[in-house]
């Protein structure tokens, strides 16, 4: 079952240091870029995965998930339901502690995969608007 409290999520916040970001692009003003810029702000260390793109916030874009050679603590997917599977796949293949499905990119079969495999799953939540809600004292 998917984390929903929010003890559980705060502390999943708390013990987040490196976030891969999927499908943010190089573009402010769009959302997945304003959560990412957000993530940096408040000390995460980022890893764009983009394949479009050279860097993203000052970051390197990596074109996959398997171009990240250090341990992921969070995989946070802007993506299409249908791409998540793929997604959860390679999360599974990284190692990484937890995947963060941003809304719209619920897929539930890829969640129970994830979670079967032992990764924290978070869905339907914005990371930034959690974060705000549950971690800081800047306005939402």
């Amino acid at each position: 079952m998917p984390l929903s409290s929010d003890h559980e999520i705060a502390n999943l916040l708390a013990d987040t240091h490196t976030i891969a970001v999927i499908g943010v692009p190089d573009r402010p003003g769009t959302a997945p870029y304003e959560v990412a810029s957000y993530q940096q702000s408040q000390g995460y260390r980022l890893f764009p995965i983009n394949d479009q793109e050279k860097t993203v916030l000052g970051f390197q874009a990596k074109a996959s998930l398997s171009d990240i050679r250090e341990p992921i603590d969070v995989v946070d997917v802007f993506a299409s339901p249908e791409d998540v599977p793929a997604i959860a796949d390679a999360a599974i293949q990284a190692r990484a502690k937890a995947l963060w499905l941003q809304p719209g990119a619920h897929h539930p079969e890829a969640v129970r995969k994830a979670e079967a495999a032992g990764l924290t799953v978070v869905t339907d939540k914005c990371f930034m608007k959690e974060h705000r809600r549950l971690l800081s004292d800047l306005p939402m």
